[in-house]
């Protein structure tokens, strides 16, 4: 979808707010934490130097910052080179967090301290990826809507509960932004560049990446359930999305059935014939790999992560756990960080 198909006002609405081209090129200053996620990176840099290209204009440039101020390395190994480290920049900047795995580890206090400063002199912030949890935990989304990779919402959702987070590809919440990573980053981009320059332009960007289905802040980062399991049956459709949200609280099998106007039996046969597997068993499934996330994310207690997933005793927990991933949750805990991130993203 194109830009000027969305809706839009009416011409004299729209001349009225037409884009005021800036007095100088509008300046990103990309944070690369280390082991950062190059896709996504990639994918926010490539529009902005194609609109100053296909524009025959500067509209925008960009420095790449981080802690050391020599180099960071994303999370495949490629090496990037640096312009500036952890110094003062101008106060119209636009911030942007590439983050990628281990993200606590890679958010230093020096990194925090900078990231608030800067907000304080007025910088806009922005995240990629993993990087919206640096953000938050410098403090500078609270109150804010923003999304993360969908593989860290879990986490995130208890890190920071006065972050109102949403499954969105990308947010803008006044003069914060933030992506889930991965190409929704050129989703993101797009939407800054229709903003300060029209959406002309932006299709011409868009148009220039081979990029003909752009998103909005409305389109949810993962497929749908039907495309997920890669089955068309609605009733099916909507007893796993009622798992899904019901994680915490699981739903029997049973209840499920009556909701969806089938039997227990008539539900049975439909997960066997579909998934191969049993309601409860593809519930059981989808929660340990919650409690997954949340041990490898998190610095949640074991006890809190079981409840967290819809597990009445910590014993219980250990031996579905032990089952599926041939581990004990203590021993998962203790051979991993807190919090990683998403490498897809």
């Amino acid at each position: 979808m194109k830009w000027s198909q969305m809706r839009s006002p009416s011409p004299t609405v729209a001349a009225r707010k037409a884009p005021v081209a800036p007095t100088r090129p509008r300046r990103f200053v990309f944070l690369l934490l280390d082991r950062f996620t190059l896709i996504a990176f990639a994918s926010a840099i490539e529009p902005l130097r194609l609109a100053n290209q296909v524009s025959g204009k500067k509209l925008y440039s960009w420095v790449l910052a981080g802690e050391s101020g020599q180099e960071a390395r994303c999370s495949n190994g490629t090496v990037v080179r640096l312009d500036i480290g952890l110094e003062e920049i101008l106060r119209d900047d636009t911030v942007v967090v590439c983050g990628g795995l281990d993200v606590a580890e890679a958010t230093s206090k020096p990194i925090l301290n900078w990231l608030r400063r800067e907000a304080r002199r007025g910088a806009a912030i922005g995240a990629l990826c993993t990087g919206a949890w640096a953000v938050a935990r410098a403090g500078l989304l609270e109150g804010r809507r923003a999304t993360i990779h969908w593989e860290n919402q879990d986490s995130f959702a208890e890190d920071f509960e006065d972050v109102r987070l949403t499954k969105s590809v990308f947010v803008i919440d006044g003069n914060r932004m933030t992506s889930a990573g991965g190409t929704a980053s050129i989703d993101l981009m797009l939407r800054v560049v229709a903003q300060d320059h029209g959406e002309q332009l932006a299709n011409t960007v868009a148009d220039q990446l081979i990029y003909n289905s752009i998103r909005t802040d409305q389109d949810s980062q993962r497929m749908s359930i039907p495309t997920r399991i890669g089955v068309r049956h609605p009733k099916l459709a909507q007893v796993i999305a009622r798992m899904e949200a019901n994680l915490e609280d699981p739903i029997s099998p049973a209840k499920l059935a009556e909701d969806a106007g089938m039997s227990t039996r008539q539900l049975e046969r439909l997960f066997r014939r579909y998934l191969n597997r049993s309601p409860k068993r593809y519930n059981m499934e989808i929660r340990l790999q919650k409690a997954r996330n949340l041990l490898m994310q998190t610095e949640m207690s074991v006890i809190n992560v079981a409840l967290a997933c819809g597990f009445a005793s910590p014993s219980h927990f250990s031996k579905c756990y032990r089952a599926q991933y041939a581990t004990t949750p203590y021993r998962e805990r203790g051979t991993s960080g807190a919090p990683s991130g998403a490498d897809a993203g």
